[in-house]
C-alpha cells in the first residue's frame, strides 16, 4: 500500500520560512517524479513544484519561483519543499504526490498517489 506523509505545517508569519517534508512508503520512489501543489480555501488545488526522479531537473510555479526549492533523498524516501520568503497568499494545504514515469507534470491528474496534506498559514 502507497502511503505519502507530509509533515512540517504550522503557523509562521509573513517572511517566515518552513520546510515541509513528505515520506513515501509502498512504491519505489527514487523511479518516481515527486511533486507539491496546494489548495486555499475555496480555490482549485494548484502546481507548487516539480522534482525529477534522480532530482536532475526541477520546474516551480511561477508564484513560488526564487522562493521555494524543492528536493529529495531517495536514501530516505522523502521529498522535502524548503518555503522561504513566505506570504499570507502562500496559506493552503500543501500536499505531495508521487507519479510513475520520468516526466515532470504540472497537472494534477497526472499523479498517481497523493498525501493527506498540512497547513500552511502565514500571517500578516
Amino acid at each position: 500500500q502507497v502511503q505519502l506523509v507530509e509533515s512540517g505545517g504550522g503557523l509562521v508569519q509573513a517572511g517566515g520560512s518552513l520546510r515541509l517534508s513528505c515520506a513515501a512508503s509502498g512504491l519505489t520512489f527514487s523511479s518516481s517524479v515527486m511533486g507539491w501543489f496546494r489548495q486555499a480555501p475555496g480555490e482549485k488545488r494548484e502546481f507548487v513544484a516539480a522534482i525529477t526522479r534522480s532530482s536532475g531537473n526541477t520546474y516551480y510555479a511561477d508564484a513560488v519561483k526564487g522562493r521555494f526549492t524543492i528536493s529529495r533523498d531517495n536514501a530516505k524516501n522523502t521529498a522535502y519543499l524548503q518555503m522561504n520568503s513566505l506570504k499570507p497568499e502562500d496559506t493552503a494545504v500543501y500536499s505531495c504526490a508521487a507519479r510513475t514515469g520520468s516526466l515532470i507534470s504540472t497537472t494534477s491528474g497526472q499523479y498517481n498517489y497523493w498525501g493527506q496534506g498540512t497547513q500552511v498559514t502565514v500571517s500578516s
